[in-house]
């Protein structure tokens, strides 16, 4: 904290800025503490607190717009990408997208406040063909709505951040092994994490070509084959294979109950 203060007092602006565009597409760095922070200097009057909401709004705007038109033409390639990031990829990428399907725009109002759901709705948004007036809207009033939170709590409570960093200077070598632990144990819980999944990695996969084969055998009328894909890339009049199935993937629950449970069934998605 003591180096953030300094930080942001001596470069200010031009810090903020290349914080909130970095978060904004993607990159793990703490807007939301840059901006806390931000707002406390500006409680000090060494920077002006119209500014600083209004950079970081620029700022994160201007990356939720790239990842937005990125999203439309790569569709899932770059919700995969994102994702790898993450333990478990898939539960990532249905996550994300299950809150579009509930919620729907509402979602952008307080996307930025949830880890992994911020980076991931600007191209969910833009991979589900929202039109584009739509999604600056509810994005620009999510990012203010952030924005508005951090920047306010750190003007209010600046006396209180002063303290804090007072503290820290006074022991800061208790501070730097605390930090040092907090990361070590960070570190091995996310390869736990990692490892669990990839341990439980349970769903069974068939190559197209061997599922092609068995549709060709005896055996094809106790299959049954369901298309799975979201509905940001599946059409009505979209090619499918046939004798196929439609299952919403985000409706399993209702779009289960009907299924045959004497049959082999296999999905396809993108």
């Amino acid at each position: 904290m003591t180096d953030l203060l300094s930080i942001i007092s001596h470069h200010g602006y031009l810090f903020l800025a290349i914080v909130c565009l970095a978060e904004a597409i993607g990159f793990p760095l703490p807007a939301a503490l840059a901006i806390l922070t931000a707002g406390a200097v500006a409680a000090y009057g060494h920077l002006h607190f119209y500014l600083v909401f209004g950079i970081a709004l620029v700022s994160m705007l201007i990356g939720d717009i790239i990842l937005y038109f990125m999203g439309r033409f790569s569709g899932w390639a770059l919700l995969g990408f994102l994702c790898r990031l993450s333990a478990n990829p898939e539960t990532c990428i249905l996550r994300s997208a299950e809150y579009f399907y509930r919620r729907g725009k509402v979602t952008l109002l307080f996307a930025k406040f949830i880890p992994g759901i911020n980076t991931m709705s600007p191209p969910l948004a833009g991979s589900m063909k929202m039109r584009l007036g739509d999604f600056l809207q509810f994005d620009t009033l999510g990012a203010i709505f952030y924005i508005g939170a951090y920047a306010t709590v750190g003007y209010l409570c600046s006396d209180i951040l002063r303290d804090i960093t007072r503290g820290l200077r006074s022991a800061g070598f208790v501070a730097e092994i605390i930090f040092g632990v907090g990361l070590g144990v960070y570190v091995i819980y996310r390869i736990y994490i990692y490892r669990k999944y990839r341990l439980l990695d349970i769903v069974p996969r068939v190559p197209a070509e061997e599922l092609a084969r068995r549709l060709m055998d005896d055996a094809a009328h106790n299959m049954l084959i369901a298309d799975v894909r979201s509905h940001g890339y599946y059409e009505a009049d979209s090619e499918r294979i046939a004798g196929s199935i439609r299952i919403e993937p985000n409706n399993l629950v209702e779009e289960v109950k009907d299924l045959p449970k004497d049959r082999e069934i296999y999905l396809y998605c993108t």
